[in-house]
């Protein structure tokens, strides 16, 4: 079909509901509960950007795997007998099937339990049965996807070709080697399944405009500045919150954060990039995210010495966030199922040589974000219920949201690049 002399697009819809959308304000309804735009963000759009998908701490010994899946597409990330860190598609290359199930697992080999085909640990086709004379093994392996290793942090791209990471690792890797996620180890994992488009749990965690009515247990040791507000680059910015008491608190801060080799300019989504890195001081005098504050694991991460009242937060687009304390980190990541179910995976990382039961018990090392997440599930649940009924007309942000407009332009944007390339 043509329109006006040109070939129609499937996703003609998606042009005109960006079309609609008003700087400052939220986007248009149904691109956050419509099927089409459910479609075309997870068949196009993610495909086209990084996505963070697990920690090294995942995969940590070789053999070690990591499912990772975004709607019908299912990723093997792999730690090879070399030490290497590899991704892959989950499907075989004989008849497609999926080669593992489980989510995580520990493996000597990739083995299709369909009809045996079995892979090495670098994707090399090992073993075929009874294929026919000229059969190349070397020309069958499992297809390769395109996966960066961050500071620990791994991303994957689902497309054929990956945008520039450069600028991101460099700013990230820096700042999160001191915690060095080679020697930590997953502590414990939880995924919670909220009712909610994806786009609204990212925007959710962009604010906390919300957290001073909702999230008491986060606010007794992290506090609310620093998301948007409060910071010193804040101060005198068009349309910014100015909290001087906190500027001075950062400000003092930042001085001892200096002494101990800690301290890095604010880094928010330079120009065209997708990251945003800030060490924030813990509230309350609080050594770490925890209920009392106090820390959660004595054994504390490379190269602390003692607990140190101040966590380190990075944030990317479209898919994470994370913090860093100096004896555990927390890890976020968010994937889409439906245009109204998002699966938000946190997972606690400690020093891979700490002991459950003696430097740390799981019910407090996770209780401060267990109960933000049930939290925020609720909030990101009736926002979606809201915005699906009749009486929803998109509206203004607060000047505390600047980082959730942040994350809207991120997906505007690419959202118009990847419709430039469908053509």
């Amino acid at each position: 079909m043509t329109v006006c002399g040109r070939a129609m697009s499937r996703y003609d819809a998606i042009a005109a509901l960006l079309d609609q959308d008003r700087p400052g304000h939220t986007l248009p309804q149904q691109l956050y509960v419509g099927q089409a735009a459910f479609d075309f963000d997870t068949q196009v759009l993610l495909k086209s950007v990084w996505l963070f998908a697990c920690t090294v701490a995942h995969v940590k010994r070789p053999g070690d795997y990591f499912r990772f899946d975004l709607a019908n597409t299912s990723v093997l990330i792999v730690r090879g007998r070399d030490g290497a860190v590899r991704a892959f598609y989950n499907s075989c290359r004989h008849r497609g099937a999926r080669i593992c199930e489980a989510q995580t697992g520990q493996a000597s080999r990739l083995m299709c339990p369909y009809h045996i085909w079995t892979y090495g640990l670098d994707g090399r086709l090992l073993a075929a049965r009874n294929m026919a004379d000229g059969f190349d093994k070397a020309e069958h392996g499992l297809i390769p996807v395109a996966i960066e290793n961050v500071g620990g942090l791994l991303f994957v791209c689902l497309g054929d070709t990956p945008p520039p990471i450069d600028r991101v690792k460099a700013d990230i890797a820096a700042q999160v080697a001191p915690y060095d996620l080679e020697h930590c180890k997953v502590a414990v994992q939880d995924e919670l399944v909220e009712e909610a488009n994806w786009k609204l749990v990212m925007e959710n965690n962009r604010e906390c405009y919300h957290c001073e009515s909702n999230h008491p247990e986060l606010l007794a040791c992290l506090g609310s500045n620093g998301f948007g507000k409060g910071l010193p680059e804040d101060a005198g910015a068009a349309g910014a919150v100015d909290d001087t008491k906190f500027v001075e608190v950062i400000g003092a801060e930042r001085e001892e954060w200096k002494r101990l080799g800690l301290y890095h300019e604010l880094i928010e989504f330079p120009g065209d990039w997708w990251h945003r890195v800030a060490r924030l001081p813990l509230a309350n005098g609080a050594v770490s995210q925890t209920v009392d504050g106090a820390v959660a694991c004595t054994k504390l991460l490379a190269p602390f010495a003692a607990p140190n009242a101040s966590s380190l937060s990075v944030w990317t687009q479209p898919n994470s966030w994370h913090h860093f304390c100096s004896d555990h980190v927390v890890s976020f990541s968010l994937m889409p199922i439906t245009p109204d179910r998002t699966l938000v995976r946190t997972s606690w990382l400690v020093h891979e040589e700490a002991v459950e039961g003696v430097d740390y018990d799981v019910a407090n090392l996770t209780a401060v974000w267990r109960a933000t997440n049930l939290q925020d599930a609720w909030l990101a649940q009736i926002n979606h219920r809201g915005i699906g009924s009749d009486g929803y007309r998109p509206g203004p942000y607060s000047t505390e949201e600047k980082l959730v407009e942040r994350f809207k332009d991120f997906y505007t944007s690419r959202a118009r690049a990847a419709l430039a390339l469908e053509g």
